[in-house]
């Protein structure tokens, strides 16, 4: 049984809680794909190194999901967590900075799934201006960014242009009116209220393990 609650408070909810989701999503395609049918939260705990009682409870924010001593049937699961993430329509994405790892995103099978599509890269070098991406598209001006928006009513923004160049492309994303950006320059970047940003610095997370080798590695990974 499946019964989703239709209104929740986001403020309630952690960012942690919302990567987990994701993380069971994954966890759910993979059970589809192997033809399990139900999975209970201490299987699905083995199985994947997780944690059943944290399974439960990210849940119970959503709906009660599950029948007790059967488990969670895994198609209904997989397509309720579609729904809440926010997956069960197109994301568009438009990408600033066409370098190695801008051109890169633009194939990436997680970037260009049922429910992300990348539909244009920019730059504002006229070197590059007219390249054709591994990806199919071509790299556009940057200047055009506001223009490109609203023509193929773009939501997300993403940002892989050199450090000093990234606080300037944010803000013209947010003049933009793109709600939600993803930022790869190692730089903090601000944003005024009502606009999401997320970075991944791939320094701070190699850094991360550098001092745990240093010190020891936890028990539990």
């Amino acid at each position: 049984m499946v019964s989703l609650k239709r209104r929740f408070g986001v403020s309630d909810i952690s960012e942690l809680t919302v990567a987990r989701l994701s993380i069971y999503l994954r966890c759910m395609e993979e059970l589809e794909r192997l033809g399990v049918e139900t999975v209970s939260s201490q299987e699905m705990a083995k199985r994947f190194h997780l944690n059943s009682a944290q399974i439960r409870k990210d849940l119970a924010y959503f709906g009660e999901f599950g029948v007790r001593g059967v488990g969670y049937n895994v198609t209904e699961l997989k397509q309720y967590l579609i729904e809440i993430l926010g997956l069960s329509r197109e994301r568009r994405i438009i990408i600033v900075g066409a370098g190695n790892l801008g051109t890169a995103l633009c194939h990436y099978s997680r970037f260009t799934g049922e429910s992300f599509l990348v539909v244009g890269i920019l730059d504002d070098d006229p070197g590059r201006i007219g390249e054709s991406t591994p990806g199919g598209l071509l790299v556009e001006d940057a200047s055009r960014l506001g223009e490109i928006v609203r023509q193929r009513e773009g939501e997300i923004g993403v940002i892989t242009t050199p450090a000093e160049r990234a606080q300037q492309v944010c803000d013209q994303m947010v003049q933009a009116h793109l709600r939600a950006i993803l930022n790869f320059a190692p730089v903090q970047l601000n944003v005024p209220k009502g606009v999401l940003l997320r970075t991944v610095d791939l320094r701070v997370h190699l850094e991360e393990l550098s001092f745990y080798l240093a010190h020891g590695i936890p028990d539990d990974g």
